[in-house]
């Protein structure tokens, strides 16, 4: 698939980022942040999101620590992936998220300092990163 909109998420237990995307051009940009704590709440948000963006793929970003080696996000976001997989019937990828809250963090923390207020959510901003590192490493592959 080379074209086509892509949504992806950095999902969390209580909030997840979403950020989208078109494959043709590769650029990535923050959507909005789902806050659910609970997985029927999580899903009839993401329910909305896909019949109005109608993606062709769905991207999860996979959280590991820095040597490479997962944890318990790790697993939930694999276990996300496999719902969203199963529920849309669209191909998921799982693509590293490693630092990108770490890179949306310091951002925040700098754009406060300047006195900017953020547009977007830092974890939809985390979505974003998640997606764009996705889109690079397809052109460079």
């Amino acid at each position: 698939m080379s074209q086509g909109t892509v949504l992806a998420f950095d999902f969390g237990l209580k909030r997840t980022g979403v950020a989208s995307g078109e494959l043709e051009i590769g650029v990535a940009h923050p959507l909005t942040t789902i806050t659910a704590d609970n997985k029927p709440a999580r899903f009839a948000a993401i329910d909305r999101l896909v019949k109005e963006w109608q993606p062709g793929l769905l991207v999860v970003g996979l959280p590991l620590h820095p040597d490479g080696a997962e944890h318990d996000m790790t697993r939930s976001a694999r276990n996300f992936a496999t719902a969203l997989e199963e529920r849309f019937g669209l191909p998921v990828f799982l693509h590293d998220e490693r630092y990108t809250s770490a890179v949306v963090e310091d951002e925040h923390r700098t754009a406060m300092r300047a006195g900017v207020k953020s547009a977007h959510s830092i974890d939809a901003r985390a979505a974003q990163l998640i997606l764009q590192g996705f889109f690079d490493e397809r052109t460079t592959a």
